[in-house]
């Protein structure tokens, strides 16, 4: 009996892996096409869209409620479990993309409306389609999923205060709004999401092969209507603002995972690290932007949605190729 138990489970286990990776796979290809599809309806249909702008921040609710659906418990137990390599993610993350998408804007010197975009993308959260690519990349799931909640729940005080310093010399910033709206629609929809998995587990579990549809519906929503009102940007600019996301989601992927490195953690942290620092929360970004600045500067973080997912997926698959190598320091590396 033990004999044929064995190899049953064995196969059990990796039917159910195989699965799981596959709707990884599924996501990260489908996914960015439905967003792409919905940038340029936006762009060739801008009369359809534009009277939706008001309702921008509710799809952006939508998807940070769905993120903390998917927090457990367990999720939230490993964040008090590892602290310091979690601190090493979250100081990576608000101190790589900020400063990137300042010096990629000097660089380039854009024009202060696409500048403050850029800025602004550079300041949000992690994005949540890192913890997929970390998954595809063979990296630490635990450790993405808890970086990515860290800096959702810091988000309402680093990002206005950190946009504030880096792009108030282009446009004026209204941090302390900005402050309440991220909590508003950010925070507090975390929240509600947690204490729904916690009290409704069964509901949750039924539904959650819906959810990340649902998530990336709202997205291609808030995508459809920032290009609306971008149009002319795009047909003037555009190319420009794909050269910035490009090199500032690179300089992410490069220095989180140079981060890891120099910290000494494992190779499956690092690749973690990678996703976590340079894939952002695009649609918060645009939904600011559309709020508080011009449909222009909602320019950046609108083809930053598209391009992070296209760039991760490509650098998660190169990363699946590569074995894991041993832990460098294990005392980083606590077992959750």
């Amino acid at each position: 009996m033990e004999t044929t138990t064995q190899p049953l489970e064995g196969s059990a286990q990796h039917s159910t892996g195989t699965s799981e990776r596959r709707t990884a796979l599924i996501a990260v290809t489908v996914f960015p096409l439905i967003v792409v599809a919905a940038g340029v309806a936006g762009f060739l249909t801008p009369d359809r869209f534009v009277p939706f702008r008001p309702e921008v921040p509710w799809m952006l609710g939508l998807v940070m409620f769905l993120m903390g659906v998917t927090l457990t418990v367990k999720d939230l137990r490993r964040i008090a479990k590892r602290p310091w390599i979690i601190a090493i993610g979250i100081t990576a993350h608000y101190v790589i993309m900020p400063l990137a998408g300042w010096a990629v804007v000097s660089l380039l010197r854009l024009p202060p409306d696409l500048a403050v975009g850029v800025i602004l993308v550079g300041c949000a959260p992690s994005g949540t389609a890192s913890n997929v690519m970390t998954y595809l990349a063979k990296g630490d799931v635990a450790l993405a999923v808890s970086i990515a909640a860290v800096s959702t729940v810091l988000a309402p005080l680093l990002m206005p205060t950190l946009t504030l310093w880096l792009a108030g010399q282009y446009v004026t910033v209204p941090a302390t709004a900005m402050l309440g709206d991220i909590v508003t629609t950010v925070l507090v929809p975390v929240v509600a999401g947690v204490a729904v998995r916690w009290l409704f587990p069964r509901a949750v579990l039924a539904l959650t092969p819906a959810m990340p549809w649902l998530s990336v519906a709202a997205i291609a929503f808030i995508v459809a209507v920032v290009m609306s009102g971008s149009a002319a940007a795009v047909a003037s600019a555009g190319w420009v603002v794909l050269l910035a996301v490009v090199i500032h989601n690179g300089i992410g992927l490069v220095l989180g995972y140079a981060a890891g490195r120099a910290c000494h953690v494992d190779s499956a942290s690092r690749r973690a690290l990678a996703f976590e620092v340079s894939m952002q929360n695009s649609g918060l970004a645009a939904s600011l932007a559309t709020t508080y600045f011009t449909p222009t500067a909602a320019l950046a973080p609108a083809i930053f949605s598209v391009w992070h997912n296209v760039s991760g997926a490509i650098a998660a698959a190169a990363m699946a190729r590569r074995p894991l190598g041993e832990p460098e320091n294990r005392s980083l590396r606590r077992p959750i």
